[in-house]
């Protein structure tokens, strides 16, 4: 099949039917979990969620696919820069429309005429997850990931809408979650909610890709050392065990980057180095605002040199949340050298 010589793992055909989960979606937004996301409460962006035809209404069918990318390293330090997993190569935004166009440019040669088509990935304003479930793709699990039975959730979802009678595939009705709660034990930020949505506002995802201030304070040391993105409810997963090494465009290990020579980067280096990748989209002052942070919840006092040198910074964002850090490396050194008594030691 085209779309499996494409690096598609799981393709399905689904009808342009309004979404099932809409109203679902609705009380989300309803509820301001969305935080600062205001693009997905526009009255267009909604219109077009709820039905697909209002963004084409040409559309008879719509191809859902799913391309894999590697589960994350287990073996990470805690002074290393952890980055989600789907990011640790090039940018799926860039990758995967080509691999697109040249499916629809395939279909288009087996029915011998043009084929009006509209495709996105991550990007459209449609429910992805409802409608690959629809499509035979998956059930969408607890922690509101896609997953398939023998593939887990690490995959990226993408769609084509086209103007082209297809036969949709049988919906994937069967929750098989069960009364596993993995995920949602494991979640630091007690983000995921009981109507398997997420509030975004405390998804560590969302603090530190979406989000563009300060980080609340209360929710900082709940993010450890991932400084964009986070795969905690996917790594405890037990579907995920069948998961299996994913596209090389994206990436095969988590670069070990320390945390103290991250944070020194320029924004040149910054652009360098993340240039056709998803951290480029945290941007410098995003990315080192997530390092800082990190850095406080190492703890480690051989990192106070580093945090210092960045109150110097000329961006703001980072000058802030390096002074909490600081204060957070010297709560946490002074808490270790208390003595029985309650006492400070004398340090050398």
């Amino acid at each position: 099949m085209k779309a499996s010589q494409l690096g598609f793992i799981l393709a399905g055909v689904t009808t342009p039917e309004p979404p099932s989960h809409y109203s679902t979606f609705e009380r989300w937004l309803a509820q301001g979990r969305h935080g600062t996301m205001d693009y997905l409460a526009t009255e267009r962006s909604r219109l077009r969620r709820a039905d697909p035809r209002e963004i084409m209404p040409e559309c008879k069918s719509i191809l859902v696919l799913a391309t894999p990318y590697s589960p994350p390293s287990t073996g990470m330090q805690a002074n290393e820069a952890r980055v989600a997993s789907y990011a640790w190569g090039a940018d799926y935004h860039d990758v995967l429309p080509v691999r697109m166009k040249e499916l629809v440019q395939f279909i288009e040669e087996q029915v011998g005429s043009s084929v009006r088509n509209r495709w996105y990935t991550d990007t459209g304003p449609i429910l992805e997850r409802d409608l690959a479930q629809r499509a035979g793709i998956g059930w969408i699990g607890k922690n509101t990931c896609l997953i398939h039975p023998r593939h887990g959730s690490y995959f990226l979802l993408s769609e084509i809408l086209l103007d082209l009678d297809l036969e949709p595939d049988a919906p994937f009705i069967t929750d098989h979650c069960g009364t596993c709660t993995r995920c949602i034990d494991a979640c630091p930020t007690d983000c995921i909610l009981t109507d398997r949505t997420i509030d975004a506002t405390r998804c560590i995802s969302y603090l530190t890709i979406e989000l563009k201030e300060e980080i609340p304070v209360e929710l900082r040391d709940k993010i450890g050392n991932w400084v964009f993105g986070c795969d905690i409810c996917q790594m405890v997963c037990p579907w995920n065990r069948f998961a299996e090494e994913g596209d090389p465009a994206f990436g095969d290990d988590n670069p070990a980057e320390q945390l103290t020579e991250e944070l020194s980067i320029s924004a040149q280096e910054f652009n360098q180095r993340f240039k056709g990748t998803p951290v480029k989209r945290a941007k410098r002052r995003g990315y080192l605002r997530n390092v800082a942070v990190a850095l406080g919840n190492t703890g480690d006092m051989h990192a106070l040199p580093v945090l210092q040198n960045a109150l110097n910074d000329e961006e703001p964002l980072l000058r802030e949340h390096a002074q909490w850090a600081i204060e957070k490396i010297n709560q946490h050194v002074g808490a270790t050298h208390l003595d029985k008594t309650g006492k400070l030691h004398e340090q050398s």
